[in-house]
C-alpha cells in the first residue's frame, strides 16, 4: 500500500494548505489516483525522447548530419515536456478521506478542491474495468443526498477495495453509530 494509507499506519501529516482539517478531525486515507491515470501521453513522450536519442546518436557517428541532429535534440525536448506536464498533473491530483469529510484536488496553477461532508453521502460504488482489476485500480463513486447523479468520483484509484473499506467505516462512524473497524487481509 505505497500511495495510500489508512489508520493502521503513522500519517505523513503535511496538512496542505486546500486541505481544512476541523479540531480533532484526522485523515483516514491519502492517496493520488494509480499511475495509469497519466494516460497515453506518457509512452508517446518517452518514445519521443527514446527516438529523439538514438538519432541524435545516428546522427553525431554521420558526422556531417546538423540538421537531423537538431532534429532530434528537438524530438527529445518535446517528449520531456510532455511526460513532465504529465507527471505534474497526476501529481497534483489528491484524494483524501477524513473521519468527517471527503477531499479531491485537481490543478497547480488554477486549483479545483471538493470537498463534501461523510453526513451528506448516500451512498457509494466502485467500478474496475478488465484491465483496472489486473493492474489494480478502479473508480469510487459517492452520491449525496437529493441527487440522482454522481457527486464526486476517485478515477484511477489504486487500492479501490481498500479505499471503499475505509469510507464505508467512515460513514457508519458519522451516521453517530459505532465504528466497524476495517477487516485485516488472511
Amino acid at each position: 500500500m505505497a500511495q495510500g494509507m489508512d489508520r493502521g499506519r503513522e500519517p505523513k501529516r503535511t496538512d496542505p494548505s486546500w486541505l481544512h482539517l476541523s479540531s480533532g478531525e484526522e485523515i483516514v486515507w491519502e492517496s493520488r489516483p494509480h499511475l495509469v491515470a497519466m494516460g497515453r501521453g506518457l509512452p508517446i513522450a518517452i518514445a519521443l525522447v527514446l527516438f529523439g536519442i538514438v538519432l541524435a546518436g545516428w546522427s553525431m557517428t554521420d558526422g556531417d548530419s546538423s540538421l537531423i541532429t537538431l532534429a532530434s535534440f528537438l524530438l527529445i525536448a518535446v517528449g520531456a515536456a510532455m511526460a513532465l506536464v504529465r507527471y505534474v498533473y497526476w501529481t497534483s491530483t489528491r484524494y483524501v478521506i477524513t473521519s468527517g469529510e471527503l477531499y479531491k484536488k485537481r490543478g497547480v496553477v488554477s486549483r479545483n478542491v471538493t470537498q463534501f461532508r461523510l453526513d451528506r453521502v448516500q451512498n457509494t460504488s466502485r467500478s474496475q474495468s478488465a484491465l483496472g482489476r489486473l493492474l489494480g485500480y478502479g473508480d469510487l463513486t459517492v452520491y449525496t443526498a437529493g441527487s440522482g447523479d454522481p457527486e464526486l468520483v476517485f478515477e484511477h484509484v489504486p487500492e479501490p477495495e481498500r479505499a471503499g473499506k475505509v469510507l464505508s467505516a467512515e460513514l457508519v462512524g458519522a451516521d453517530g453509530d459505532e465504528r466497524v473497524p476495517e477487516a485485516e487481509p488472511v
